[in-house]
């Protein structure tokens, strides 16, 4: 077994849905030795700040699920954003936690690294194959960064970093803010605010008929656990695997299910001035599915669940990314 309950985890990003998904799955299998830091106490921003905290807690394993991350409309209003700042806590954290020792490092992608009309399903050898979907490239140039950051150092100096590229997560702690979320929370919530209001139409971005891959972030958190466990790539193999269902629907089926979820029974409308963004994209999970791992979570399940827990906390003031 590559990790131990005994090593000391170091989550970046443990408040973020997919970190605070893996401090879960960590937890929930014994591993107590877990380290993190808020903005207020670690800013990633910071290299200086950064370098220090390592040499003074020196994490056996590290596990980089922090980033900037937003929608079609945020990755176009803010490129140099998207761009400076995932580039900066990258090589901030990686470049720590080959210096201070660490032992083993997870790099959380995202399947947007892959050219845009790159052939069906995605296979890991697509990166670099073709141009980028402009409506995410600069969120997607400093992922393809990190990547290729961990495979330079595993190259040059034997580091032990690996790369998982999740397809498009859900799940608790998303992003539900009416402009800068994904596809599916903003659905969530103008679906649910609709039925509220009794609203007889809801107006959809796009034509509906591009093809999305969701997977819920506890079956991301368990791949990254099986990973960090069972996974140890060659030198010469690629350092970057698949996670997804294997599985799509189109964002008309997305629409109509989220509709279903919440209970709204009005019509559904869609917007075609607004863009569609990469025509389809599912990614090839056979990798990781003959090294032994599949997601377990169908989406109309996983979708339900969502629901609930959005309606739940806001019914008791919980706090909600909006």
């Amino acid at each position: 077994m590559l990790i131990s309950p005994s090593d000391r985890i170091f989550i970046a990003g443990h408040r973020g849905m997919a970190g605070s998904a893996i401090v879960r799955r960590l937890q929930a299998t014994g591993h107590d030795q877990l380290l993190t830091a808020g903005r207020s106490e670690l800013d990633l921003l910071d290299g200086n700040a950064v370098a220090a905290w390592f040499a003074d807690q020196r994490p056996d394993v590290v596990v980089l699920a922090a980033a900037r991350v937003g929608g079609i409309l945020a990755n176009a209003t803010y490129p140099a954003d998207f761009l400076l700042d995932n580039l900066k806590i990258q090589q901030h954290v990686i470049e720590s936690a080959w210096r201070q020792g660490s032992r083993r490092l997870l790099f959380l992608g995202s399947s947007c690294i892959y050219p845009k009309l790159a052939e069906q399903p995605i296979r890991e050898e697509a990166l670099l194959g073709g141009p980028l979907e402009p409506t995410n490239e600069w969120y997607a140039i400093a992922k393809i960064t990190g990547i290729q950051l961990c495979r330079a150092l595993r190259r040059q100096h034997g580091f032990d970093a690996i790369s998982l590229m999740p397809t498009n997560l859900y799940g608790p702690g998303d992003n539900y803010h009416p402009t800068n979320s994904h596809v599916l929370p903003g659905q969530i919530r103008r679906f649910q605010e609709a039925r509220e209001a009794a609203a007889p139409e809801v107006i959809c971005w796009g034509s509906g008929r591009p093809r999305r891959e969701f997977l819920h972030v506890d079956d991301l958190a368990d791949a990254a656990l099986f990973c960090l466990r069972h996974w140890q790539p060659g030198p010469e193999d690629l350092q970057h695997i698949n996670v997804g269902t294997g599985t799509d629907v189109s964002i008309q089926e997305l629409a109509t299910m989220v509709a279903d979820a919440v209970g709204y029974r009005g019509r559904i409308g869609w917007d075609s001035t607004k863009p569609d963004g990469t025509p389809r994209k599912l990614l090839d999970v056979s990798r990781l599915a003959a090294l032994g791992w599949r997601a377990t979570i169908p989406l109309q399940d996983g979708l339900r669940r969502t629901v609930a827990e959005y309606v739940a906390d806001r019914a008791s003031g919980a706090e909600v990314r909006l």
